[in-house]
């Protein structure tokens, strides 16, 4: 695999998903193990006390997590995931999910998400596990699904 496919699976992941096109989630860098993307907090992502919903800022790091650990082209699932969150985004702010590979043995992976605003204020911490469950994502002799 080379980060060129890598950044080919994470751009036909986001034509099979809503979120992605709803948010109009931006994918800045993708490569083996690692995915950046990046969302301008809107008024269907805020929560009550008119704060970005920590559904929403889940969703963006686990989008992040799923970029990183499908670019081996492996089928890879979330096996679970947590969250921390460290302070509130707000409406207009530009917040970007830094997703890295810590580890993979065998068919798991574990994950390190980070997510801050713009300005590198910290937002999330995320953590994930993954579990290849078989398959590629792209034909290994096309480079097509």
């Amino acid at each position: 695999m080379s980060d060129t496919q890598a950044r080919a699976i994470a751009n036909l992941l986001k034509t099979r998903e809503t979120m992605g096109a709803e948010w109009e989630i931006a994918i800045e860098e993708v490569r083996l193990g690692y995915a950046r993307i990046a969302v301008t907090v809107s008024g269907t992502m805020l929560n009550g006390y008119d704060m970005a919903h920590g559904g929403a800022i889940f969703t963006l790091a686990d989008q992040a997590f799923a970029y990183a650990c499908n670019s081996h082209n492996d089928l890879t699932v979330a096996q679970s995931a947590t969250i921390s969150f460290l302070s509130p985004a707000r409406r207009g702010e530009r917040i970007v999910a830094e997703a890295q590979e810590v580890m993979k043995s065998g068919r798991s992976g574990a994950y390190a998400i980070t997510v801050r605003t713009d300005d590198g204020r910290d937002i999330a911490a995320f953590h994930g596990l993954s579990r290849t469950i078989g398959g590629a994502i792209l034909d290994p002799e096309t480079n097509h699904a």
